[in-house]
């Protein structure tokens, strides 16, 4: 039952409980009171929005930046990852295998915001060794959902 709540709500928060009862053949009760017990043992942690910014006037930059970090005695990659994700301008901190330690996703208005926040505040960490910024273009699919493309009308000149 939990699962069947979680895989639902995961693609469309917004559902009322009176649904989620329809889809999953619980009653409202149960689904309510499994929704409080997945609040309360934190792992339902929240219900964002998914919001496709490039449909808005606001400007807004995402990048994805790779941190390799030396890790802490006794603590590892842990006290290095929260330093990190209590800056406002960070959206998500990721432990990753391979060829880089961390993965830092985060917003801001210009590219230069972006590079002052890691020029200014990540790279000066220090257990931060290295730092990696990749900006993303465009998003295609977030969270299960696709993000429509519109396309951009380009003008072809014929030479004659």
């Amino acid at each position: 039952m939990k699962k069947e709540i979680l895989d639902i709500i995961s693609r469309n928060s917004r559902y009322s409980t009176e649904d989620l009862a329809a889809m999953t053949g619980a009653d409202k009760e149960t689904v309510e009171r499994e929704i409080k017990e997945m609040e309360d043992d934190k792992i339902i942690c929240g219900y964002p929005a998914l919001i496709n910014w490039d449909n808005t006037s606001h400007e807004r930059v995402t990048a994805l930046i790779e941190v390799n970090v030396t890790p802490q005695r006794d603590m590892g990659f842990n006290k290095v990852a929260e330093r990190i994700y209590k800056f406002e301008e960070v959206e998500s901190v990721y432990l990753m295998s391979g060829a880089f330690d961390l993965t830092v996703i985060i917003s801001g208005r210009t590219l230069r915001e972006v590079a002052q926040f890691v020029g200014e505040k990540l790279a000066p960490i220090e257990d931060v060794t290295g730092t990696a910024t990749h900006f993303i273009l465009r998003k295609y699919k977030e969270k299960h959902l696709i993000f429509p493309v519109q396309e951009v009308q380009e003008e072809r000149f014929v030479l004659e």
